[in-house]
């Protein structure tokens, strides 16, 4: 008998803008989504920590070719800083490695924001993914080494005090660019505040162009699944689960949109270039999007009035 093909899945394309509990990791998330949709690919833009909750964006089919748009976009995250202990993975789940009794007041913690907002060095906490000599950091951290990880260049848009708890820990909510550790950022706040600090609670907000209008809880989806009765042969009907799609597109919005006609498409999905008409399409661009009928058809370049493709997607 020959072997049977591996079932693949569907062919469903688009954005998932996943509210991502605590204790879930992102890898096991995006296996999660994958089987709740019964989707042949997926992938995320960006890594959620277990610990932390709220917007993990899920690609699932041709979205996973839009990634990197998502991935460098401007994220949002509300966080508690617990201050008078570090740990050694700058959040709860790692043993205290330094305590201070002093406490920081409004005023010390208010003056010292400015030094994390604009263009700044950070360095990536030691249980990070950074990749050392070929293995990951939290690999050797776990084994009990402590690795020289190199500062990198990191920006922050806002960094604002919100409150503080009744219990002395202080609410934080950070507009910031792609490779921010906001672990790092309670670690190094603590140490310049002579206090310590690790983080508490971490959730994300917003991951550009997303909002938290977008977000879909687990219990949504698994409330949505088609179900089908036992002992019958029925045609399941993902139209329920569908519906908390959002398009492929979404992610490109940050590039200029060029619309095309239907035999425009049709060329270039077999790769070839076509003129753009119409008094407000671009001339130059190096990335552009194409679209027909509202649906992306393409990423490209845009030369001398030429619309090239570089990333095709599927009609």
């Amino acid at each position: 008998m020959g072997r049977r093909g591996k079932k693949k899945g569907r062919p469903i394309s688009g954005w998932l803008v996943f509210d991502k509990p605590i204790g879930m990791g992102s890898t096991e998330a995006v296996s999660k989504i994958k089987w709740l949709f019964q989707a042949e690919k997926a992938g995320h833009a960006g890594t959620l920590d277990p610990l932390a909750s709220g917007m993990l964006p899920i690609a699932l089919g041709e979205a996973t070719k839009t990634v990197p748009y998502v991935q460098d976009g401007a994220k949002v995250y509300r966080f508690t800083v617990a201050w008078g202990e570090e740990r050694s993975t700058d959040d709860l789940e790692g043993p205290v490695t330094k305590t201070s009794e002093k406490r920081p007041s409004e005023t010390e913690i208010l003056a010292l924001l400015p030094k994390y907002t604009g263009v700044i060095m950070q360095t990536p906490p030691q249980f990070s993914a950074i990749k050392i000599a070929g293995e990951r950091a939290y690999d050797l951290a776990r084994e009990g080494e402590t690795v020289d990880i190199p500062a990198r260049e990191i920006e922050i848009g806002r960094l604002e005090l919100i409150e503080t708890t009744p219990e002395g820990n202080s609410v934080f909510e950070i507009e910031c660019g792609k490779g921010t550790y906001v672990r790092s950022l309670a670690r190094d706040m603590g140490r310049d505040l002579e206090c310590f600090g690790h983080i508490a609670t971490l959730r994300r907000t917003e991951v550009d162009p997303f909002t938290a209008e977008d977000l879909v809880t687990l219990e949504q989806l698994e409330a949505a699944v088609p179900q089908a009765r036992e002992g019958e042969e029925v045609v399941l009907s993902y139209a329920a689960i569908d519906a908390y799609i959002v398009d492929t597109g979404a992610a490109l919005e940050c590039l200029p949109q060029v619309a095309i006609t239907d035999d425009a498409a049709a060329k270039i999905r077999l790769g070839n270039p076509v003129i753009i008409r119409g008094r407000d399409a671009p001339v130059e661009a190096e990335e552009a999007c194409a679209t027909a009928r509202g649906k992306l058809v393409a990423i490209g370049a845009i030369e001398a009035g030429m619309f090239k493709p570089k990333r095709v997607f599927a009609g």
